[in-house]
């Protein structure tokens, strides 16, 4: 099994390169807000809990989190592995992240960051909010704070994972097809 950690900014492409990855490595694609949606809507016992606290306007705690990983992981055993979107975002996060998947008698192959100017994901974010309707993509102010804030928190997990030699920088410009020859270039160099 050969698990990805997929980091960009707001308007790096991740959502765009997530789904030619999943395509051609035949990796289940795991997004916590998806878990989080469908955990709530199915009314589990771990979605109803993390509906608790996000009804107080409080962040879902990471054992909850962990659990409903954990609960995709053993629901997906033909899964030739996973990308992780959107966790983990604090080094504690990718602790627990990491004792999970040692418990699965598996662990993260690679975390690919991809990397775009400021300059470049504003003008992409902003052309997005031309046709997204997504009013976080029509304010340069709000962009900029978004990237900030990405920058802040996930500086630490690349750090975490800088520890044991995984995280690869990857250019995030060019074609989308440039960009996917990229990431599939360091996935191949590990599977090999």
């Amino acid at each position: 099994m050969f698990n990805i950690i997929l980091f960009g900014p707001p308007g790096s492409g991740k959502g765009t390169q997530s789904e030619k990855l999943i395509a051609k490595y035949g990796l289940k694609h795991l997004s916590t807000g998806d878990l989080l949606r469908s955990e709530i809507s199915r009314e589990t016992p771990l979605g109803l809990e993390a509906k608790n606290f996000m009804d107080k306007g409080q962040l879902v705690p990471d054992e909850v989190v962990i659990g409903m990983i954990s609960t995709a992981l053993d629901s997906n055993p033909e899964a030739r592995g996973f990308l992780f979107d959107g966790f983990p975002r604090t080094e504690a996060q990718s602790e627990a992240l990491d004792k999970l998947l040692k418990l699965k008698n598996t662990e993260i192959g690679v975390v690919l960051a991809l990397e775009v100017s400021e300059e470049e994901l504003i003008s992409r974010l902003m052309n997005r909010g031309l046709t997204s309707g997504r009013s976080d993509d029509t304010n340069e102010a709000v962009i900029r704070a978004r990237i900030t804030e990405y920058h802040n928190k996930t500086s630490a997990v690349a750090k975490y994972y800088s520890g044991f030699d995984k995280v690869v920088q990857v250019k995030g410009e060019g074609t989308v097809e440039e960009i996917f020859s990229g990431l599939c270039s360091e996935i191949d160099k590990r599977l090999s």
